[in-house]
């Protein structure tokens, strides 16, 4: 064997060897996150009844909160990481948080990259628009000028099935709010309860819902590869479902329940 070969497999060795133990130290965050009694939970502000800033300017909302328990039962102190939804998947597939809770879909798509638990939440996402546009599916939203929030479902789902529509895309729900308030666009496409916000901000003209586009299971996402991290929240959504503190928690803010059968979706 020549020096140039010894030379190579010596470095592949040590890389084989340094992924090795990246691996390890990666797999054991539910240890870490115990041995430093802090955790850091990424939530995506400026989303209504989930996350938002309150007359007090304190981040509060159900996945606020529900990072608040989480880190409480992991006797943990939290690092609450606010982010864009935007920036949801790739906060957490570069590790900047340890988990996401943010209502996040659960999609195949986004099970390619990162991991979630099974569901805590649901939203239903829907187009909602002023009375005088006659929408009733996708193929009427074609031609029309229609508000979405970057990289959603909601994003996606219009762009795919209704191709020719004219799609203004705002960074986070704060400013969809704000374009349609400010009559920037006649339609949007998003979640029942940035509508609510909006009519309450436009009393004297509001949106009405033309059609539910999908009932999404939101889960807490987290990077591949977290198996152990994986299980206790699994365990933690299920046995705070069954308790009941999670429906409690989701119905003050939202006012209404949790399906019973919501952790058994994946």
């Amino acid at each position: 064997m020549t020096d140039l070969t010894r030379r190579g497999a010596a470095l592949a060795l040590a890389a084989a060897c340094l992924s090795a133990s990246t691996s390890l130290v990666r797999a054991d965050s539910l240890d870490a996150v115990r041995k430093a009694k802090r955790i850091r939970i990424a939530v995506a502000i400026g989303i209504p009844r989930f996350a938002f800033i309150d007359q007090n300017l304190q981040p509060t909302g159900s996945d606020v909160e529900t990072a608040k328990l989480i880190a409480q039962d992991l006797g943990a102190d939290l690092d609450l990481i606010q982010i864009t939804n935007a920036a949801r998947v790739p906060t957490i597939q570069t590790r900047k948080a340890d988990i996401l809770v943010a209502s996040l879909a659960v999609t195949p798509e986004r099970k390619k990259v990162i991991d979630f638990t099974v569901p805590y939440a649901t939203l239903n996402i829907v187009v909602a628009g002023v009375p005088a546009l006659a929408v009733k599916g996708y193929p009427d939203i074609v031609g029309k000028r229609i508000g979405v929030t970057r990289a959603t479902v909601n994003d996606m789902l219009v762009t795919q099935n209704a191709k020719g529509a004219e799609i203004v895309r705002f960074e986070d729900d704060a400013t969809l709010i704000t374009a349609a308030v400010s009559g920037q666009v006649d339609l949007v496409s998003t979640q029942e309860a940035v509508v609510a916000v909006m009519n309450e901000k436009r009393a004297d003209r509001p949106f009405e819902t033309k059609f539910v586009q999908s009932e999404l299971n939101l889960g807490i996402a987290l990077p591949q590869g977290e198996d152990r991290l994986k299980d206790w929240l699994n365990e933690w959504v299920r046995s705070n479902m069954a308790s009941g503190r999670l429906t409690a928690l989701f119905r003050k803010f939202h006012g209404r329940d949790l399906p019973a059968d919501l952790v058994t979706r994946t």
